[in-house]
């Protein structure tokens, strides 16, 4: 990447109007993603505004955050007020600690995080920091970049890239639907459907109020989710594993909502008397979770195979839902089984 115009080295300044010249290392990456590089300390959602109002050109017209950019392309950043990429983070120390001790796979090209929930994945919207945020304040010296994306209130597994080689390789697999990921939700109702496959497309430009917000509809983008069921609670709630073949917004949460069974503790799309219930029983999070993924790295074959368990909040929740049906089996039967004959006392002779 080189940079035609470059601004004065300061840790923090009011840039001026920069050209830069995309090169081969960062072909076929998204827009976005290259501009959260080159506006180090810019938040995202001050990026996506940029990039909305045209403020960000790329070979003289404006573009969406999902473009892919080629070697040669020019990209114009407009002046903004940013921090020099090697000014210091201040992301709280309890936060990078929490961070390291989630990751449970490193090695030269990748590292696999197990997120907690309610962590966001990177900076914005209000946040100052996130999970990215927090692994470049602990290892300043190296480059990393998420592969993908959670949302903040799911936990799971989260892939990190440390080359850029390995990141395009990953957003290659990701395209293509060679990344098997799958996801354990617990969802409102009796699931009776079996295994079933939703094929049906996402809006995903929708906004509320000015929060994203995503519904099925027919100009949407194609969204196949597979939902196969793990264990009945009664007719309180299912749990299941959802498996994505595409990687929308909100996918999970809004097929299973048009399914009619949505996900325990989703505010958005869920059922506002169901999070109630599950509230009861100690449930302070949405109940999804990513729990495996694999892939085969194209140059090597080898294959990466990653899984998380339940995170124990979540598994608290369950156990309480299981000692419910085990006492509503437990009423059942007994209102059921049949009265013993009440006997005479004997005659007198």
């Amino acid at each position: 990447m080189t940079e035609i115009d470059p601004p004065p080295a300061q840790a923090e300044r009011r840039s001026a109007v920069r050209h830069v010249q995309i090169d081969a290392h960062e072909h076929g990456q998204r827009l976005d993603k290259v501009l959260g590089r080159l506006l180090a300390g810019v938040p995202r959602s001050r990026i996506f505004r940029l990039i909305r109002r045209g403020e960000v050109r790329v070979n003289g017209r404006r573009a969406s955050p999902e473009l892919r950019l080629a070697a040669g392309d020019s990209v114009r950043l407009p002046p903004v007020r940013e921090v020099a990429p090697d000014a210091p983070r201040r992301v709280p120390t309890g936060m990078i600690e929490v961070i390291e001790r989630a990751i449970i796979h490193e090695d030269e090209r990748l590292l696999v995080l197990d997120k907690p929930g309610g962590m966001a994945v990177h900076g914005g919207s209000g946040l100052s920091f996130g999970v990215i945020e927090a692994l470049r304040a602990s290892r300043p010296s190296q480059t990393l970049e998420l592969a993908h994306r959670l949302d903040r209130d799911t936990s799971g597994l989260l892939l990190v890239a440390k080359r850029s080689s390995a990141l395009r390789a990953l957003h290659a697999l990701l395209r293509d639907g060679s990344v098997q990921k799958s996801y354990l939700a617990l969802v409102a109702g009796h699931w009776s459907l079996g295994h079933k496959r939703i094929d049906a497309p996402l809006r995903t430009d929708l906004r509320v109020g000015g929060e994203r917000t995503v519904k099925v509809d027919a100009h949407g983008k194609n969204a196949l989710t597979e939902f196969k069921l793990i264990e009945h609670y009664g007719a309180r709630a299912s749990l299941l594993e959802a498996i994505i073949h595409t990687g929308r917004t909100h996918q999970i949460r809004v097929h299973a909502a048009y399914c009619g069974h949505p996900v325990a503790g989703d505010a958005k799309y869920g059922d506002e008397a169901f999070n109630e219930t599950l509230a009861a029983l100690g449930l302070t999070r949405m109940f999804l979770h990513a729990h495996s993924l694999s892939f085969i790295w194209p140059d090597s074959g080898s294959e990466q195979s990653f899984s998380s368990p339940l995170p124990p909040q979540l598994r608290a929740v369950l156990d309480q839902l299981g000692a419910k049906r085990a006492r509503a089996a437990a009423r059942a039967k007994d209102a059921t089984a049949p009265t013993a004959p009440r006997q005479r006392p004997a005659r007198r002779r």
